[in-house]
C-alpha cells in the first residue's frame, strides 16, 4: 500500500515542482513529470532523514517542501536533458 501512496504523491508533488521549477519547463511529456515526482518524494525523503528529520504526528510541512524542492530540480534536469526547449527554435533562424 505504501507504493500507491509514493506514486500518487509523485504525481501531485512532481506537478508541483513543475510549477515551482524556474523558466519554461511546460515542454517535458506528463510522464516524466511523473517520474520526476516520484523520484523527488523518495529522494526527499532520503534527505529529510539524512538530516535528523523523524517525522511528526500531523502533516510534516518540511519534508514535502524538500521533496517539491527535489522534485523541481529534476524537472530542471529532465527539460535540460531532453533538449525539447522551445526558446531553441529560436537560434535555427
Amino acid at each position: 500500500m505504501e507504493i500507491i501512496g509514493v506514486i500518487v504523491a509523485g504525481i501531485i508533488i512532481g506537478l508541483l515542482g513543475k510549477f515551482v521549477a524556474p523558466g519554461d519547463r511546460d515542454n517535458i511529456p506528463l510522464w516524466l513529470t511523473i517520474v520526476c515526482g516520484i523520484g523527488g518524494v523518495v529522494i526527499g525523503w532520503y534527505i529529510y532523514t539524512a538530516f535528523g528529520g523523524n517525522g511528526t504526528s500531523g502533516v510534516d510541512w518540511v519534508r514535502w517542501i524538500v521533496a517539491i524542492a527535489c522534485a523541481a530540480v529534476l524537472v530542471m534536469v529532465a527539460s535540460a536533458i531532453t533538449g525539447n526547449n522551445k526558446k531553441s527554435g529560436l537560434l535555427h533562424r
